[in-house]
């Protein structure tokens, strides 16, 4: 049956997404990708406390809703979106604008004090910053970025947000696994992606190089890294695999590759409901570990994003 799409997105994209989702939440899915996305932020601990944070911006005029699940982050009505931006919290780092969705990768990898933890794709550093603050410098961190702008951009975050301990490395993530054997007790991997989750279709410049054709090109790539994060995990290790994406190309299949490496799919509790991981796709079956994954849907307030957390046997 061909969709009527009631929004100006490719039609191609709005056929898979029939697949991909439920079709119980596929309408209200598309529906939200026709709002204005949410402006949601996460206090930085590293700078300020959670109390100075909010009467500062209460005193600013803020209207401050928080988030059900994590109480150190909160919304504001669109219009105040760039008010947000250049209020005194954000300029003195206080505060890090970041979509929720984007903050359940550092939790799901919960890394513990002492450990030796890797952000293999970093920039622009907004979950490199939430790992460093939820290691509050017990261990060390250590991030990778290939891109020159890319590596600037995410050392300057890191250095006005606090977190300028951080071992940033300037290099290709796809040859770290060679160089770091076994090196790391966690790995992040938070893979450059096609971006579908953020699609929206007031702002076209989105949608506009999306195409089957990039899934494909970047699913290559995606498993180039996964391969390197699985090789500098240490025995016994937790690695979490993450996209922005919906595209099963760039997600279960990507994940699939570790089990063949002996990587293991680990369950993963979250606060908020989340689609379990697919285990059929155009015809083909797939490991029902697969169903341990978690794709988390639009919905306006949340982007649609993918997790995974993955152990290395010992």
């Amino acid at each position: 049956m061909q969709m009527n799409p009631p929004l100006p997105l490719p039609q191609k994209y709005l056929e898979r997404l029939r697949l991909i989702l439920p079709a119980g939440r596929l309408e209200s899915c598309i529906e939200s990708m026709g709002r204005e996305p949410a402006t949601t932020f996460r206090i930085n601990p590293l700078k300020a406390t959670a109390t100075q944070a909010v009467e500062a911006l209460v005193a600013e005029g803020f209207q401050l809703t928080p988030l059900s699940w994590k109480a150190d982050a909160f919304s504001v009505p669109h219009h105040q979106r760039r008010a947000l931006t250049e209020s005194a919290p954000c300029r003195e780092g206080w505060i890090y604008i970041q979509n929720p969705a984007s903050m359940v990768p550092p939790l799901v990898l919960d890394p513990h004090p002492g450990e030796w933890v890797l952000d293999l794709a970093a920039a622009p550093g907004s979950k490199t910053l939430q790992l460093a603050a939820m290691m509050a410098g017990q261990g060390r961190l250590s991030a990778v970025e290939v891109g020159r702008d890319r590596f600037f951009r995410l050392k300057a975050n890191l250095e006005a947000h606090g977190a300028s301990w951080v071992q940033l490395y300037l290099k290709d993530g796809t040859g770290v696994g060679r160089t770091c054997p076994a090196w790391f007790d966690r790995v992040l991997l938070d893979a450059p992606c096609s971006g579908e989750g953020r699609i929206n279709a007031l702002y076209p410049e989105t949608y506009a190089y999306w195409s089957e054709a990039k899934i494909r090109e970047l699913s290559h790539k995606q498993k180039r890294l996964l391969s390197s994060a699985a090789r500098a995990l240490k025995p016994g290790g937790v690695l979490v695999y993450s996209t922005c994406s919906l595209a099963p190309e760039e997600n279960e299949l990507v994940v699939a590759q570790a089990l063949e490496w002996g990587l293991e799919v680990e369950e993963i509790a979250l606060p908020f409901a989340a689609q379990p991981g697919l285990t059929q796709w155009q015809g083909k079956t797939l490991p029902p570990q697969l169903a341990r994954c978690l794709r988390i849907l639009p919905d306006g307030l949340m982007e649609g994003f993918f997790v995974c957390r993955l152990r290395k046997p010992g």
